[in-house]
């Protein structure tokens, strides 16, 4: 950030910042008044992704110019009731991400048992290079598994994984078993 020049705007999407142990503090930017923009949403940790909600975080005259370009009416009422309750609860904040973290060790340890190759995690899901991402996501499918294949983002051997609870993770590792080896 030092080397960025101050007419330059930066923005920081913050989408699995409560999944972090130890954060950065981006928002030290805004409060010194550089042209950078914090994003954060409620879709993951909190799981209100159906309610298309988030936020950001500028400074007033960065803010003023990003509203230009708002929908009015861009949030409905619901969704900002959600997003407020979702604020109030941290007991729920908290056991989601204990729950997320122990669902993803375990998987990241049986992609190791498996000595199938994985990107370390530290968000709601796992990306792991399965070959081919497409074939899987069907046969996986077939066993009411839903994974997201990667080719469209340049990655045909990899799928992301969605790290659930952990009966869900479970169902996952024991049917790459069959599948993989099939």
């Amino acid at each position: 950030m030092s080397r960025v020049p101050k007419n330059i705007v930066v923005v920081f999407d913050e989408a699995y910042f409560e999944f972090l142990d130890d954060p950065p503090d981006t928002l030290q930017y805004v409060r010194e008044g550089r042209n950078v923009v914090v994003l954060r949403t409620f879709s993951k940790i909190h799981g209100l992704a159906g309610l298309r909600i988030g936020y950001g975080v500028a400074t007033a005259d960065l803010v003023e110019v990003l509203h230009k370009t708002r929908q009015p009416f861009n949030v409905n009422s619901i969704a900002q009731a959600g997003a407020l309750a979702a604020l109030e609860d941290d007991a729920h904040l908290r056991e989601t991400k204990r729950v997320i973290d122990e669902g993803r060790a375990y998987l990241q340890e049986q992609f190791c048992e498996l000595k199938v190759p994985f990107v370390p995690a530290i968000a709601n899901f796992v990306m792991v290079n399965v070959g081919d991402g497409c074939a899987l996501f069907e046969k996986l499918l077939r066993r009411q598994i839903i994974v997201r294949p990667l080719k469209g983002y340049g990655l045909p051997e990899w799928v992301r994984i969605t790290v659930g609870a952990m009966e869900e993770n479970k169902k996952l590792i024991a049917a790459p078993r069959e599948v993989m080896c099939a």
